[in-house]
Protein backbone atom coordinates (compact mmCIF):
# COMPACT_ATOMS: atom_id res chain seq x y z
CA UNK A 1 0.00 0.00 0.00
CA UNK A 2 2.97 2.45 -0.30
CA UNK A 3 1.64 3.62 -3.94
CA UNK A 4 -0.65 6.55 -3.57
CA UNK A 5 -3.75 4.86 -5.62
CA UNK A 6 -5.88 8.32 -5.02
CA UNK A 7 -6.83 11.01 -7.72
CA UNK A 8 -6.76 14.67 -6.31
CA UNK A 9 -9.51 15.26 -9.45
CA UNK A 10 -11.82 12.83 -7.16
CA UNK A 11 -11.03 13.05 -3.79
CA UNK A 12 -10.03 16.40 -3.40
CA UNK A 13 -13.97 17.24 -2.84
CA UNK A 14 -13.50 15.31 0.54
CA UNK A 15 -13.63 17.89 3.19
CA UNK A 16 -10.42 16.66 6.03
CA UNK A 17 -13.01 16.64 8.51
CA UNK A 18 -15.67 14.77 6.73
CA UNK A 19 -12.75 12.22 6.52
CA UNK A 20 -11.49 12.59 10.23
CA UNK A 21 -15.38 12.19 11.53
CA UNK A 22 -15.41 8.90 9.97
CA UNK A 23 -12.14 7.34 10.74
CA UNK A 24 -12.79 8.66 14.26
CA UNK A 25 -16.11 6.56 14.07
CA UNK A 26 -14.37 3.48 12.67
CA UNK A 27 -11.51 4.19 15.26
CA UNK A 28 -13.14 4.06 18.44
CA UNK A 29 -15.90 1.54 17.56
CA UNK A 30 -12.97 -0.96 16.49
CA UNK A 31 -11.24 -0.27 19.90
CA UNK A 32 -14.31 -0.82 21.67
CA UNK A 33 -14.79 -3.98 19.57
CA UNK A 34 -12.02 -5.95 20.91
CA UNK A 35 -9.29 -4.31 18.36
CA UNK A 36 -5.90 -3.68 19.01
CA UNK A 37 -4.27 -0.64 18.06
CA UNK A 38 -2.03 -1.55 15.18
CA UNK A 39 -5.45 -3.33 13.32
CA UNK A 40 -7.28 0.25 14.03
CA UNK A 41 -4.26 1.56 11.94
CA UNK A 42 -4.23 -0.53 9.12
CA UNK A 43 -7.77 -0.17 8.34
CA UNK A 44 -7.62 3.32 9.05
CA UNK A 45 -4.62 3.49 6.46
CA UNK A 46 -6.17 1.79 3.66
CA UNK A 47 -8.62 4.36 3.72
CA UNK A 48 -6.54 7.19 3.73
CA UNK A 49 -3.85 6.36 0.92
CA UNK A 50 -7.16 5.61 -1.41
CA UNK A 51 -8.70 9.11 -0.91
CA UNK A 52 -5.71 11.03 -0.38
CA UNK A 53 -5.14 12.19 3.16
CA UNK A 54 -1.91 11.74 5.51
CA UNK A 55 -3.56 10.40 8.74
CA UNK A 56 -1.12 10.00 12.41
CA UNK A 57 -3.21 8.39 14.94
CA UNK A 58 -2.80 8.20 18.81
CA UNK A 59 -4.94 5.19 20.28
CA UNK A 60 -5.76 5.03 23.94
CA UNK A 61 -8.11 2.88 25.67
CA UNK A 62 -10.89 5.37 26.48
CA UNK A 63 -10.78 7.00 22.62
CA UNK A 64 -8.45 7.99 19.43
CA UNK A 65 -6.58 11.03 18.55
CA UNK A 66 -6.02 11.63 15.08
CA UNK A 67 -4.57 14.38 12.80
CA UNK A 68 -5.44 14.63 9.19
CA UNK A 69 -4.07 16.08 6.46
CA UNK A 70 -5.18 16.31 3.07
CA UNK A 71 -2.45 15.84 0.33
CA UNK A 72 -4.65 17.59 -2.52
CA UNK A 73 -4.70 20.84 -0.40
CA UNK A 74 -1.62 21.13 1.38
CA UNK A 75 -3.00 23.87 4.21
CA UNK A 76 -6.26 21.16 4.98
CA UNK A 77 -5.25 20.09 8.24
CA UNK A 78 -7.06 19.02 11.33
CA UNK A 79 -6.75 17.31 14.39
CA UNK A 80 -9.73 15.81 16.50
CA UNK A 81 -10.25 13.52 19.19
CA UNK A 82 -13.39 11.12 20.23
CA UNK A 83 -13.90 8.82 23.11
CA UNK A 84 -14.81 5.66 22.87
CA UNK A 85 -18.02 3.33 23.49
CA UNK A 86 -18.31 0.77 26.23
CA UNK A 87 -16.14 -1.56 25.31
CA UNK A 88 -18.22 -4.72 24.40
CA UNK A 89 -16.12 -7.66 22.58
CA UNK A 90 -17.97 -8.34 19.28
CA UNK A 91 -15.35 -9.83 16.75
CA UNK A 92 -17.57 -10.27 13.82
CA UNK A 93 -17.24 -6.08 13.46
CA UNK A 94 -13.64 -6.83 13.35
CA UNK A 95 -14.14 -8.58 10.36
CA UNK A 96 -16.44 -7.24 9.04
CA UNK A 97 -14.91 -3.26 8.74
CA UNK A 98 -11.57 -4.92 7.78
CA UNK A 99 -13.33 -6.01 4.38
CA UNK A 100 -14.92 -2.71 4.47
CA UNK A 101 -11.70 -1.06 4.05
CA UNK A 102 -10.16 -3.49 1.82
CA UNK A 103 -13.28 -2.89 -0.39
CA UNK A 104 -12.07 1.08 0.22
CA UNK A 105 -8.45 0.14 -1.43
CA UNK A 106 -9.07 -2.20 -3.61
CA UNK A 107 -12.72 -1.14 -5.42
CA UNK A 108 -12.38 2.45 -4.90
CA UNK A 109 -15.38 3.24 -3.12
CA UNK A 110 -16.72 6.83 -2.28
CA UNK A 111 -16.68 8.02 1.04
CA UNK A 112 -20.52 7.82 1.18
CA UNK A 113 -20.95 4.75 0.00
CA UNK A 114 -18.38 4.01 2.92
CA UNK A 115 -20.50 5.63 5.22
CA UNK A 116 -23.30 3.55 4.39
CA UNK A 117 -21.78 0.31 4.77
CA UNK A 118 -20.09 1.09 8.24
CA UNK A 119 -23.34 2.21 9.47
CA UNK A 120 -24.78 -1.03 8.37
CA UNK A 121 -22.08 -2.64 10.64
CA UNK A 122 -22.51 -0.62 13.27
CA UNK A 123 -26.07 -1.72 13.24
CA UNK A 124 -25.44 -5.25 13.34
CA UNK A 125 -27.06 -6.80 16.56
CA UNK A 126 -25.07 -8.46 19.30
CA UNK A 127 -24.71 -11.65 20.07
CA UNK A 128 -27.87 -13.24 21.67
CA UNK A 129 -27.31 -12.68 26.04
CA UNK A 130 -28.89 -16.50 26.42
CA UNK A 131 -27.14 -17.79 23.63
CA UNK A 132 -23.92 -16.76 25.19
CA UNK A 133 -24.69 -17.45 29.02
CA UNK A 134 -25.76 -21.38 27.56
CA UNK A 135 -22.13 -21.28 25.55
CA UNK A 136 -20.10 -20.32 28.80
CA UNK A 137 -21.87 -22.83 30.67
CA UNK A 138 -20.84 -25.41 28.42
CA UNK A 139 -17.45 -24.09 28.07
CA UNK A 140 -17.26 -23.83 32.25
CA UNK A 141 -18.26 -27.19 32.19
CA UNK A 142 -15.34 -28.44 30.25
CA UNK A 143 -12.81 -26.55 31.83
CA UNK A 144 -14.17 -28.46 34.98
CA UNK A 145 -13.32 -31.99 33.11
CA UNK A 146 -9.67 -30.36 32.31
CA UNK A 147 -9.25 -29.59 36.29
CA UNK A 148 -10.08 -33.09 36.94
CA UNK A 149 -13.76 -32.54 38.03
CA UNK A 150 -16.31 -34.94 37.60
CA UNK A 151 -19.95 -34.93 35.73
CA UNK A 152 -21.55 -33.63 39.38
CA UNK A 153 -18.82 -31.01 39.24
CA UNK A 154 -19.08 -30.12 35.75
CA UNK A 155 -22.31 -29.86 35.81
CA UNK A 156 -22.20 -27.19 38.96
CA UNK A 157 -19.78 -25.70 36.88
CA UNK A 158 -22.48 -25.49 34.07
CA UNK A 159 -25.17 -23.90 36.64
CA UNK A 160 -23.11 -21.44 38.29
CA UNK A 161 -21.55 -20.01 35.66
CA UNK A 162 -24.95 -20.12 32.86
CA UNK A 163 -26.59 -17.89 36.34
CA UNK A 164 -23.65 -15.87 36.64
CA UNK A 165 -23.48 -14.78 33.12
CA UNK A 166 -27.46 -14.35 32.73
CA UNK A 167 -26.79 -11.73 36.15
CA UNK A 168 -23.92 -10.10 34.06
CA UNK A 169 -26.06 -8.83 31.35
CA UNK A 170 -28.71 -7.94 33.27
CA UNK A 171 -27.10 -5.61 35.51
CA UNK A 172 -24.96 -4.26 31.76
CA UNK A 173 -28.01 -3.61 30.40
CA UNK A 174 -28.86 -1.25 33.24
CA UNK A 175 -25.90 0.89 32.48
CA UNK A 176 -24.28 0.65 35.57
CA UNK A 177 -20.48 0.21 35.75
CA UNK A 178 -18.48 -2.94 34.02
CA UNK A 179 -16.89 -3.37 37.31
CA UNK A 180 -20.37 -3.85 38.98
CA UNK A 181 -21.65 -6.54 36.80
CA UNK A 182 -18.46 -8.51 36.68
CA UNK A 183 -17.95 -8.23 40.98
CA UNK A 184 -22.07 -9.28 40.63
CA UNK A 185 -21.37 -12.21 37.95
CA UNK A 186 -18.05 -13.97 40.12
CA UNK A 187 -19.95 -13.11 43.62
CA UNK A 188 -23.29 -15.14 42.25
CA UNK A 189 -20.93 -17.87 40.05
CA UNK A 190 -19.20 -18.79 43.43
CA UNK A 191 -22.21 -18.61 45.70
CA UNK A 192 -23.80 -21.20 43.37
CA UNK A 193 -20.44 -23.09 43.25
CA UNK A 194 -19.85 -22.94 46.60
CA UNK A 195 -23.05 -24.92 47.31
CA UNK A 196 -21.22 -27.85 45.62
CA UNK A 197 -18.34 -27.48 47.77
CA UNK A 198 -20.50 -27.15 50.99
CA UNK A 199 -22.88 -29.80 50.30
CA UNK A 200 -20.04 -32.33 48.89
CA UNK A 201 -21.75 -32.46 44.92
CA UNK A 202 -19.01 -34.54 43.41
CA UNK A 203 -15.43 -35.95 44.27
CA UNK A 204 -13.82 -32.24 43.25
CA UNK A 205 -16.17 -29.51 43.83
CA UNK A 206 -13.28 -27.25 44.32
CA UNK A 207 -12.53 -27.87 40.39
CA UNK A 208 -16.34 -26.47 40.00
CA UNK A 209 -15.73 -23.43 41.98
CA UNK A 210 -11.92 -22.70 40.20
CA UNK A 211 -13.62 -22.97 36.61
CA UNK A 212 -16.90 -21.64 36.83
CA UNK A 213 -15.43 -18.16 36.92
CA UNK A 214 -12.80 -18.23 33.79
CA UNK A 215 -15.72 -16.74 31.47
CA UNK A 216 -14.91 -13.30 33.17
CA UNK A 217 -11.36 -13.52 32.68
CA UNK A 218 -10.35 -10.64 30.46
CA UNK A 219 -8.37 -12.52 27.58
CA UNK A 220 -9.20 -9.65 24.37
CA UNK A 221 -7.52 -6.64 27.15
CA UNK A 222 -4.79 -8.82 28.33
CA UNK A 223 -3.70 -10.11 24.23
CA UNK A 224 -3.80 -6.79 22.95
CA UNK A 225 -1.72 -5.26 25.42
CA UNK A 226 0.79 -7.22 24.83
CA UNK A 227 0.30 -7.49 21.11
CA UNK A 228 0.26 -3.22 21.51
CA UNK A 229 3.21 -3.64 23.41
CA UNK A 230 5.09 -5.34 20.47
CA UNK A 231 4.11 -3.20 18.60
CA UNK A 232 5.39 -0.02 20.42
CA UNK A 233 1.97 1.67 21.35
CA UNK A 234 3.13 1.53 25.38
CA UNK A 235 -0.05 3.94 26.31
CA UNK A 236 -2.46 1.63 25.31
CA UNK A 237 -0.81 -1.17 26.40
CA UNK A 238 -0.40 0.00 29.84
CA UNK A 239 -3.77 0.98 29.92
CA UNK A 240 -5.13 -2.10 28.84
CA UNK A 241 -3.16 -4.02 31.04
CA UNK A 242 -4.28 -1.83 33.89
CA UNK A 243 -7.96 -2.49 33.15
CA UNK A 244 -7.27 -6.26 32.47
CA UNK A 245 -6.16 -6.25 36.27
CA UNK A 246 -8.53 -4.48 37.96
CA UNK A 247 -11.38 -6.36 35.97
CA UNK A 248 -9.42 -9.51 37.66
CA UNK A 249 -9.40 -7.50 41.24
CA UNK A 250 -13.02 -7.63 40.94
CA UNK A 251 -13.49 -11.33 40.17
CA UNK A 252 -11.43 -11.73 43.19
CA UNK A 253 -13.21 -9.43 45.47
CA UNK A 254 -16.48 -11.34 44.12
CA UNK A 255 -14.85 -14.77 45.14
CA UNK A 256 -13.77 -13.78 48.00
CA UNK A 257 -17.24 -12.23 49.31
CA UNK A 258 -18.70 -15.81 48.20
CA UNK A 259 -16.36 -17.85 50.13
CA UNK A 260 -16.31 -15.92 53.59
CA UNK A 261 -20.04 -16.09 53.56
CA UNK A 262 -20.54 -19.72 52.93
CA UNK A 263 -17.50 -20.16 55.45
CA UNK A 264 -15.56 -22.34 53.03
CA UNK A 265 -11.77 -22.16 54.64
CA UNK A 266 -10.34 -24.83 52.96
CA UNK A 267 -10.48 -24.03 49.24
CA UNK A 268 -7.45 -25.07 47.04
CA UNK A 269 -6.76 -27.09 43.91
Amino acid sequence: MSDPKYDCAIVGDIPVKRFADLILDIGTFLLASGAHSGRVKSNITRMAITWGFDVNLQPTFKGLLVTVKSHCREDDTITMFKESPTHVVHLEVLTKVSHLSWKVYEENLSIGETENEFDKIKNMPHYNPWIVSVAVGFSCAGLCFFAFGDVFNALVAMCGAFMGSVFRYKIAALKYNQMISISIAAFITTMITGLGTVFAIGNYPEAAMATAVLYLIPGVPLINSVIDLIEGYLSSAVNRALFAGFILLCIAAGMTLSITLLGIDNFKL
